[in-house]
C-alpha cells in the first residue's frame, strides 16, 4: 500500500477506490468491449481477476445487484457511484456460475464479499473474465487517476478521484 501512497500522496488527496480482487491492474481501454473501453459508461479500470470472490472498492450502499450476479453498483459514502462488472457479456450465462452475497439498499464496507463467480467454467464457457470497475458519475470529478498497472491484492488502491 505504501507504494501507492508514493504515487498518489496523502489520502486526503483524493477518494480512494479499492481492488474488488485480486489480480493484475489494467487501463480500461484495454477492456475488449467498448462500452467500457471508449469510457461510454464512465472512467476507471480493470482487473484480470485471480481469485473467484469480488469484495465492495468502497464503503456505501449496494445500489443495484443484477439478478444474474455478474454485476453490482455501489455508491459510496462520498458519491461515487462503482459498477464492478465481472467479465464481458457475462449477464448472457444468466446466472450460472455465479453467486450473489448482497443485496440492494445493504450498507457495505470495503472488502465486504459482494459476489462470486466460477471464472474456471466461465472461461471454460468461452468467456473474458476482465472485470471493469466504472465510475459511472464520472462527470462529478475533475479527474479520475488510476494506479500504476500491474499486480493487485484485493483492498489495494486501483482508483483516485478527486472533486
Amino acid at each position: 500500500m505504501g507504494f501507492i501512497k508514493n504515487i498518489f500522496g496523502k489520502k486526503e488527496d483524493g477518494i480512494q477506490v479499492c481492488a474488488p480482487a485480486a489480480g493484475r491492474l489494467v487501463p480500461l481501454s484495454e477492456v475488449s468491449d467498448p462500452t467500457f473501453s471508449d469510457g461510454i459508461l464512465g472512467q476507471g479500470a480493470a482487473v484480470i481477476p485471480t481469485g473467484n470472490q469480488f469484495f465492495s472498492p468502497v464503503d456505501g450502499t449496494v445500489t443495484t445487484v443484477f439478478p444474474t450476479g455478474h454485476a453490482a453498483a455501489i455508491t459510496s459514502a462520498d458519491g461515487v457511484e462503482v459498477l464492478l462488472h465481472i467479465g464481458l457479456d457475462t449477464v448472457k450465462l444468466n446466472g450460472k456460475h455465479f453467486t450473489i452475497h448482497a443485496e440492494e439498499g445493504q450498507q457495505v464496507k470495503k472488502g465486504d464479499l459482494l459476489l462470486e463467480a466460477d471464472l474456471e467454467q466461465i472461461k471454460a464457457e468461452g468467456f473474458d473474465i476482465i472485470t471493469p470497475i466504472v465510475i459511472c458519475n464520472t462527470d462529478d470529478f475533475a479527474e479520475v487517476a488510476m494506479a500504476e498497472a500491474g499486480d493487485v491484492e484485493t483492498g489495494d488502491t486501483v482508483l483516485i478521484l478527486k472533486k
